[in-house]
Parts: C-alpha cells; sequence; structure tokens
C-alpha cells in the first residue's frame, strides 16, 4: 500500500505544531506555581499526548469511525493545558493593571478614613465642604513649605495662608523653622498644620495625634504611589506588592486606632487585606477574570480556546479527502486512506 502526505496533511501538521507549540510553552509557564521545575517535564507530555490525540482523531475520520471517543479525551487532556495558558496569558498581561488598580484604591482608602474620621470629630467650621477644601490648602501649605526650591513661608505659601485664613474666618501666624535643613521645614509644616488643624477643630490631644497621623500618612502614601505609578510597567511589578503591604498596614493601624479614640459607636472600622499577593496563581486569574470581565478577559479566553482546541474543531468539521484511485491507497501523518462516504 503506498503512502503519501497530501497537501490537507502537511497544513495540519503544520498548524498543529504551531499551536500546540505556543500551548506548551504557556503551559509550562502557567503550572510553575504548583510544580515548579517539573511544570516543563508536565507541559511536554501535555502536548505530545495532544499531538497524538489529533493525529487520532484525523485517522477516525478518515476511515469513516466516530471521532467522539477520542475528543473526550483530547479535551480531558487539553482542558490543563487551557487552565495553565489562561493564567500564565493572563497574569502575564494583566499584571501590571492590577497593581496599578489596588495601588489607587490604596489611596481612595486613606482619604476615605480621613474623611470618615474628620467627619465624626467636633469643629468649629460647620461646613463639611469647607472643612475639606481647608484640607486640601493644609496639603498643599505642607508641600510647599518643605518644597526644595522654594522653602520655608515664601510668596506662594503666603498665598495658600490668606485662602485658609478666609474660609477660617481667623488669623493664622507664620511660625519660623527651627533651622535652615529639610528636618527644620519638615518640623515647621508640621507645627502650622498643627496650628490650623487646632483653629479649624476642638480636639483632644488623642484625636489631634489621630488627626495628623491621618493626614500625614495619606499625603505620603499619596505622593509615593503616585511617584511609583510613573514608572515603567517592569518597576511597578517589581515594587508594587510591597508599597501595597506597607500601605495597607499602616492604614489598618490608623483605622484600629481611630476606632479605639472614637469609640465603635461613632466609628467602625473594617480591616482590609490585598488579595495580589495571589497574581500568578491559577485560582486568582480566573476569579479576578470572571469579576473584572471584560473585552480583554474575552480576548485571552478566545486567545486560549484557540491555543489549545482550535485544531481539533478544524480536523472534525473539515471534509476529508475521498482519493479511491484503483490500488492506491493514500496515508499520511494525519490520515489513511478509506474507502466509503466521506463522514464530516
Amino acid at each position: 500500500m503506498k503512502t503519501k502526505i497530501t497537501a490537507t496533511d502537511f497544513f495540519l501538521g503544520i498548524l498543529a505544531v504551531m499551536l500546540i507549540g505556543v500551548s506548551f510553552y504557556q503551559t509550562w509557564l502557567g503550572l510553575q506555581q504548583i510544580f515548579g521545575g517539573s511544570s516543563f517535564v508536565i507541559a511536554l507530555v501535555l502536548s505530545l499526548i495532544l499531538l497524538f490525540l489529533l493525529w487520532q482523531i484525523r485517522r477516525a475520520k478518515i476511515h469513516g469511525q466516530p471521532p467522539s471517543s477520542l475528543g473526550w479525551i483530547y479535551f480531558f487532556f487539553a482542558s490543563f493545558c487551557f487552565i495553565a495558558n489562561f493564567n500564565a496569558l493572563y497574569t502575564r498581561f494583566m499584571r501590571t493593571d492590577i497593581y496599578t488598580t489596588e495601588l489607587r484604591s490604596v489611596n481612595e482608602k486613606f482619604s476615605a478614613l480621613e474623611t470618615d474620621v474628620e467627619s465624626k470629630l467636633n469643629y468649629s467650621v460647620p461646613d463639611a465642604k469647607t472643612r475639606q477644601a481647608i484640607r486640601s490648602e493644609l496639603n498643599l501649605l505642607k508641600i510647599q513649605i518643605s518644597d526644595p526650591k522654594n522653602v520655608g513661608i515664601g510668596p506662594e505659601a503666603r498665598q495658600i495662608i490668606a485662602r485658609i485664613e478666609k474660609m477660617i474666618g481667623k488669623k493664622v501666624t507664620p511660625l519660623t523653622p527651627i533651622s535652615e535643613t529639610p528636618d527644620g521645614y519638615a518640623d515647621l509644616a508640621d507645627r502650622m498644620e498643627e496650628q490650623i488643624v487646632q483653629m479649624v477643630y476642638n480636639l483632644t490631644p488623642e484625636e489631634k495625634n489621630l488627626m495628623s497621623d491621618i493626614n500625614s500618612a495619606s499625603l505620603r502614601w499619596n505622593k509615593e504611589i503616585q511617584n511609583l505609578l510613573q514608572m515603567n510597567p517592569d518597576v511597578i511589578n517589581l515594587m508594587a506588592q510591597g508599597q501595597i503591604d506597607k500601605s495597607l498596614t499602616e492604614y489598618n493601624r490608623l483605622g484600629t486606632k481611630a476606632e479605639s479614640i472614637l469609640g465603635k459607636d461613632k466609628l467602625k472600622f473594617e480591616p482590609t487585606h490585598s488579595e495580589t499577593q495571589e497574581v500568578g496563581k491559577i485560582g486568582y486569574a480566573f476569579s479576578h477574570a470572571i469579576k473584572n470581565f471584560g473585552m480583554f478577559q474575552l480576548v485571552v479566553l478566545a486567545g486560549c480556546i484557540l491555543l489549545d482546541f482550535g485544531i481539533m474543531f478544524i480536523i472534525l468539521l473539515m471534509p476529508a479527502e475521498n482519493n479511491r484511485n484503483a490500488g492506491n491507497s493514500s496515508e499520511s501523518i494525519f490520515t489513511s486512506k478509506r474507502s466509503g462516504k466521506t463522514i464530516i
């Protein structure tokens, strides 16, 4: 019996090797979290099994045999590759987005805590919007006083103080630095903040320290996170987890402290924890994709289906050649010639 490789066989063979080859690499990456160094061998075995099953499915179709049982076996093994592929691809392309979203949410948490605590205090300025505007101006004042280009209470700082005085309805006393050093001007900024806060709120010493700590932490983390978000993705991916962990640790500490000082009847605080430590794990990839399902998640899902199941669907749906020349039965790496009607 003569054998030959047809054009269809050659095309299917090249396509199968390309798709399964890419699937092999992504499966290797996706399984590293679970199997470590053994993931290479596991991915290789799975890929070879898939190639063998594709060949068997093609032969079954050519010989007019039902390929459904082989298809289910292929689906079983390909499912492992699909899960690993999705984890690898989704983590690779979404890692930076996940981290930047979490970093921005930290800033929002500090701002919300700051606003929530302020709303529970006694204050001399009754309007909440005015108090928020004063806080914004106060943050600008602290930045301006410590600005290396124009340290101290210069013209810009005096303009900010004038706006604050207008909102408070009281005069603010410009203070002097204890020394003309960065630490001296940082101390000046803190003392100016303390003076203005005392004019806005009727605070106990504990409440005053609490507000100062929350405001300072909110300002510091907003600045550090914004600086990090301006870095390139590789730097964000490298440093984000550490920043998230440190910032949330301080956030939880200040929230718990606020609850203790103000009382649970005024402020009920629930500590928060980040799930970004799970980035790269299979469970996190799927749960994050489901919660944030959109066009990108759909593209990744479609790509993984194409890698692992596309070639099988092509083989199952395409018609087989029916060349029954006398004394000539064709057979190939995917097919062996059969007689009878073509099964689609």
